[in-house]
């Protein structure tokens, strides 16, 4: 309803401009007219269509998405009538991991809605049993078909943890969960400090990477729901300057 009425109002607001221009009898008192495109709209998913998916389909569309979000094409959705369609279950595509970061709105990054999206947040985005039990929830017990380790640009918790910083506390403890891709970082070609932002972009990937590794190593249930095609374990980078994700 309230997309006809909005494109009763541009119809009658393009008619109003175009009879105001041709009143005038001035060609260039008439301005040049983009037509409004009609936004996309989805709905909740079903398990029948979340069992149709695969990952790569998943992959996809959470790309395609992106680029509707670094766009400012966002899919237009009717939230209220989603809450009420998803309470009686819900079946989502992926597991997305993020950092805490409040610049990464994970839902609209991949311009995903109500019931689409398992989303896991902890400051670097790393894994532990708590993470894992509930990845193995979102892909085994309720049938993600992909799980996204999503780090990301200038992310505070890798720069932390390249400074070897220490803090009271349960912070301190935290970062030593980002140790190993600081470790693994150190054939980085140039100045390995947090004030090269390169070499932050770079350790912030490799932890994508740790993380990949350790979800596969430390649990059995996905490592083999992987290797059975059920699911696929990727990683992705966002850049908070202009929206985009990159997958690895």
């Amino acid at each position: 309803m309230k997309r006809k009425i909005y494109t009763i109002y541009v119809a009658i607001a393009a008619t109003l401009v175009l009879f105001s221009c041709n009143s005038s009898g001035k060609e260039k008192d008439c301005p040049q007219i983009t037509p409004v495109p009609t936004p996309l709209r989805e709905r909740v998913l079903t398990a029948k269509e979340q069992a149709a998916l695969t990952p790569d389909a998943v992959i996809k569309s959470l790309k395609e998405g992106n680029k509707r979000f670094s766009t400012n094409n966002i899919t237009a959705r009717d939230h209220s009538a989603m809450v009420r369609n998803a309470a009686p279950g819900q079946f989502p595509k992926a597991v997305i991991l993020s950092c805490l970061d409040s610049r990464i709105p994970v839902e609209d990054v991949f311009d995903r809605g109500i019931g689409d999206l398992f989303v896991g947040r902890v400051a670097g985005n790393f894994v532990n049993t708590d993470l894992l039990g509930s990845m193995e929830f979102g892909c085994k017990l309720m049938g993600a078909k992909l799980i996204v380790v999503l780090g990301h640009e200038s992310c505070g918790a890798i720069t932390a943890t390249i400074n070897n910083e220490h803090f009271t506390d349960n912070i301190t403890a935290m970062i030593e969960n980002i140790k190993p891709a600081v470790t693994a970082s150190q054939n980085f070609d140039g100045e390995k400090t947090s004030k090269n932002k390169e070499y932050v972009a770079y350790v912030a990937k490799n932890n994508v990477i740790n993380t990949i590794k350790t979800i596969r190593e430390k649990s059995s249930e996905l490592k083999g729901m992987e290797d059975r095609g059920e699911i696929k374990i990727v990683g992705a980078y966002y850049n908070i300057k202009d929206g985009t994700v990159t997958f690895l």
